[in-house]
Parts: structure tokens; C-alpha cells; sequence
């Protein structure tokens, strides 16, 4: 005899199929025909469940819903493709603060879905959704770095600086615009909201949580009446090259003018959109004037402007700053002639080139070298000017382009020549001291004595090169005899001891220094009538 085998795995009951309880209940009605009539519900219900189970065996009960989509009836796989591929794809979260609306996708924000779990979780439900629908919450939760990092991007996108009190100027006069307050999004509360009631969200939208930024000042009016004076004054900036020695001058039509001003706490101050894009559009016009490796610094002329409205004064004045740029090797070019070309210390040169040998050069290397300010690390003195003439060995002073007095100077000695540039006086000493490798001998290295010390460049960190006036050897005796007119020293630049005195009460720190030779030649117009002497 046949004998029918089901197979079993080990730690799970043998299922029971349908049929096999359906076949011996249909053969009963079919002996005993009035027996339907008893059992008739029960049969009812036994067959409910028979279509159940032929149907609904593996799959999510009839109507049931997650996120109002409907999901009843399919394969458990096939609901939770459609769920991932819904909450990936369909779903928009509108996103709204201050009448403005933006939209988000759950995963952007950091709300993950485990559809899976979402879907096992409809198993047991049965027909609790036949004749009304039966709901199911998703399983949810919260990524809070991405929601963190997304909202922390949206913030750029909320963000509305406030405004202060500002001016315009309309049909030939000045008049004020009153401030307005900003906004900002507070992330940390939107973050905290949302993750109290993910829920809520996916349902309905999410009112993003934001603080109102404060204006400094509101009323333009108290400042109108210097904001008048500003602009039809007109404001003129004015700008120094302390390297040619050029003045120029720049101001704007009022219309321009008074879009750099709004109201501060204590006067007016000056707008930077409208500041930097006029300096900007000086910085790349040819017809400005400025050297081709000269530039405004936007930050330093704000800053002067600033300070000409906290004295209500209509100008200001800064200096031109300079770009660093290249130089190109020609035959006879070393490393020392480049700086001496340059106007700027070999050290500096070295240092930007730090993968350069500049002992090692051919014609047509290109050599980094520093901006020109390297050489003017003080506040610029405008008004006064020191040429030295390393052909004529002479010196000039000048203030206010008149000359004040000029003399014969001693300066290095080809072995330790003066780097001709220009520089600026950086110290005052009375007395210097310093030392050279022709003073020392067995029992070390004698001092020099320097009168009236003023330096004016380093040759090498910590190594200042400068004027001074007589200098007394170790022996007792006076460099050169105390004389001048020809070289004698070792860099620095010497003039008689009354002479040194008189340019050291003179010349404050600042002052501009300009030394001049066949190999740098005069870059102001004060040098050019000292080296055609």
C-alpha cells in the first residue's frame, strides 16, 4: 500500500492543510443532507477561513494602510518594496517658517523607515480591517547627525540678517530707509521638536522653530543729517603709494555714496557689500591708476571710513598694499643682485623659495618674491621721506616735499655692501652695539659702539642694518676716522656724529627710507632729484 509522507523540519509542527479537514465534513453533508442545515455557520466560518488562507497565506491582511497608503493583500516582500520605494520617493514633507515653505524627503532629514518591521507588523491583524480600514504606525527613527547636518544647511537658506537704518539718495537729497529685523533657524529646538512626534511630522508639516534678530538701530533720522554731509561733500578717499611717493584720489557719485552708509549704535558706520564692490571694481580697472601689483585692501579702507564718520569727517586715507609677484632670471642674475634689483632682503627672497637653490640659477627661472609691504612692517609716516644715494654716497631729507637738510654718508663696504630698497626707520637706540668677524681673535670678539642708531631693514632675522653716527672700535679708535664719503662700514649707512643726532631727533618710527643705487634705481620723484644731483 501507498503510504503519503509529509515532510517535517526538525522544531516546527506539521502543517495541517485545509483540504484535509474539508474532505471528510463534505462527505458527512453528502450522507446526511439535513446536517447543512445544523452546521451551516460553522461551515460558513470554516470556509472564510479557507479563503483566508488560499489568498491571504504570506501576505498582508485586506485593507490595511501605512502612511495612507494602501499596502493590503500584497506579499509581504512586494509591501515592503512598495513602502522603501514610497518613502524614498513619494514622500514630501513641507518644511515652513515666516510664510515660507520649503520641502524635504524623510531620509534628507534623518527619519529612516524599517519597512520590514513595519510589515511584520501587520501579521495577526486578520480581518480587523474588513468592512473599515485598519491602520498600521511605521516603524521609525531618527538619524540625528544627518537631521542635525541637514537642518544646519537649511539654515543658510532661512537666514535673514537684519537691517539696520540705511540711506538712499533720491531726487537729489538724502533720505533714510528704516531698519528691519532678521531671522535665523534655532536647529537644536527644530531638532528636539521633530523628534518628540516623528509621527506628527509624516502627517502634516513641520512649523520650523526660529528667533528674531534684533536691528542695532531702526530710525535713520538721527544720523541723517551727517549722511548728507557725507555724501555731498563729497567723501574723497584718499590713497598713498609710500613706494613711488603718489597720492591718489578716488570718490563715488552720491547715489554710490549713500548706499555705503546705515545708522550704528553711535554714528554712522560703513556698509561692506557696497564698500567692497566699489573697491573691487578699483582693484581691477586699469584706469584707476594703482600699480600693476597694487591693490586696495577692502578691510583697511572700511576700517578708514569708519573712522571718518566717528570724527564726521568726508576723507580718509590708506595705503596701496602690493601682491607678491615673479621674477624672471637674466644672464649675470645671482640670488644677492635679484635682491639688490628688487629692493627686497635676499633672506625673504630665500624663504619664498624654499625649494630653490638660489646659488644655482639660469636664465629664465622664475623666482617667487614677496609683496613689497615686507619691507614696511610700521605705520607709514607720508610726510617725511630719507633718500640715500649709495653712487653719490650722500643723503636727503624731505618733509612735506621740501628738503631739510643733506649730507655726505658712509655706507657698506663691498664686501658687506647697504641693500639698496626701500624701507622705513623701525627703532631709535642711543647707543648701538655690534660686532664683526674682523674683531674677534682668540679671546673672542670685541664691540663696536654705534651713536645714534636708528635700523631700517633686517639682512638676516635679528640682524639690523641702520643709520648711526660715529662708531667706537674695541681699540678706541673711530670707524674711518669719523670721516664719511666713502664706503667704511659693514652695511649700515654713517654720517658725522652731529649729523646722525640731528637725523635721529628728526625722522620718527615710519619714516620712509629710500635708498637708491645703479641697480635699484629712484622710485619717487623726491630720489630722482636726489640722484640727478
Amino acid at each position: 500500500m501507498a503510504v503519503h509522507k509529509t515532510s517535517v523540519e526538525a522544531g516546527q509542527p506539521a502543517s495541517v492543510e485545509w483540504v484535509d479537514i474539508l474532505v471528510p465534513i463534505l462527505n458527512v453533508i453528502r450522507k446526511y443532507p439535513n446536517a447543512l442545515k445544523i452546521a451551516g455557520v460553522p461551515i460558513a466560518v470554516i470556509a472564510l477561513l479557507f479563503l483566508f488562507s488560499m489568498f491571504f497565506g504570506g501576505r498582508v491582511p485586506p485593507n490595511v494602510f501605512v502612511l495612507n497608503m494602501s499596502v493590503g493583500g500584497l506579499p509581504f516582500d512586494d509591501a515592503v518594496a512598495k513602502l522603501e520605494a514610497n518613502w524614498t520617493q513619494g514622500t514630501q514633507i513641507p518644511l515652513r517658517a515666516d510664510n515660507r515653505e520649503w520641502i524635504a524627503t524623510p531620509v534628507s532629514l534623518g527619519l529612516l523607515l524599517n519597512a520590514q518591521a513595519t510589515i511584520e507588523a501587520t501579521e495577526g491583524i486578520g480581518l480587523a480591517g474588513i468592512p473599515f480600514a485598519y491602520r498600521v504606525e511605521p516603524v521609525i527613527s531618527i538619524d540625528e547627525v544627518r537631521m542635525r547636518q541637514f537642518l544646519q544647511e537649511l539654515s543658510q537658506d532661512i537666514y535673514i540678517a537684519p537691517v539696520n537704518a540705511q540711506y538712499r539718495w533720491h531726487d537729489s537729497v538724502v533720505s533714510g530707509v528704516y531698519g528691519q529685523d532678521g531671522m535665523q533657524l534655532d536647529v537644536e529646538a527644530t531638532l528636539h521638536q521633530i523628534s518628540q512626534s516623528p509621527l506628527d511630522v509624516l502627517e502634516g508639516e513641520i512649523t520650523l522653530v526660529t528667533t528674531v534678530l534684533s536691528s542695532l538701530t531702526n530710525d535713520p533720522d538721527d544720523y541723517l543729517d551727517a549722511a548728507t554731509q557725507f555724501v555731498t561733500a563729497p567723501f574723497e578717499l584718499t590713497v598713498y603709494d609710500p613706494f613711488a611717493d603718489r597720492y591718489l584720489s578716488f570718490t563715488a557719485s552720491p547715489e554710490t555714496l549713500s548706499t555705503w552708509l546705515e545708522a550704528g549704535e553711535s554714528s554712522l558706520v560703513a556698509r561692506n557689500d557696497p564698500v567692497f564692490n566699489y573697491i573691487d571694481t578699483l582693484n581691477n580697472s586699469v584706469q584707476s591708476g594703482l600699480p600693476a601689483d597694487g591693490y586696495l585692501n577692502v578691510e583697511e579702507v572700511i576700517n578708514a571710513i569708519n573712522l571718518s564718520l566717528s570724527t564726521e569727517s568726508t576723507s580718509a586715507q590708506v595705503l596701496v598694499r602690493f601682491n607678491s609677484t615673479t621674477y624672471e632670471v637674466v644672464a649675470g642674475d645671482t640670488g644677492y643682485r635679484i635682491s639688490r634689483k628688487t629692493g627686497i632682503p635676499f633672506f625673504l627672497i630665500d624663504e619664498a623659495n624654499p625649494e630653490r637653490d638660489l646659488g644655482v640659477l639660469s636664465p629664465g627661472d622664475i623666482i617667487n618674491l614677496p609683496s613689497r609691504d615686507v619691507t614696511l612692517p610700521l605705520p607709514v609716516v607720508a610726510n617725511k621721506r630719507i633718500i640715500v644715494n649709495l653712487e653719490t654716497q650722500s643723503l636727503f631729507a624731505y618733509e612735506n616735499g621740501q628738503e631739510v637738510f643733506n649730507w655726505q654718508i658712509s655706507s657698506g663696504i663691498s664686501e658687506a655692501p647697504t641693500s639698496p630698497g626701500i624701507y622705513q626707520i623701525l627703532s631709535h637706540e642711543p647707543i648701538a652695539y655690534g660686532s664683526s668677524y674682523s674683531l674677534c681673535d682668540d679671546t673672542g670678539c670685541g664691540q663696536w659702539e654705534l651713536n645714534w642708531f636708528m635700523g631700517i631693514y633686517e639682512v638676516v632675522p635679528g640682524l639690523v642694518n641702520g643709520f648711526h653716527g660715529a662708531v667706537l672700535l674695541p681699540n678706541g679708535t673711530y670707524l674711518g676716522g669719523n670721516n664719511v664719503g666713502v664706503p667704511y662700514t659693514l652695511g649700515c649707512v654713517m654720517s658725522r656724529d652731529d649729523q646722525a643726532r640731528q637725523l635721529y631727533e628728526w625722522a620718527d618710527h615710519g619714516t620712509i627710507v629710500e635708498i637708491i643705487s645703479r641697480d635699484y634705481p629712484p622710485q619717487s620723484e623726491l630720489a630722482r632729484r636726489a640722484f640727478n644731483l
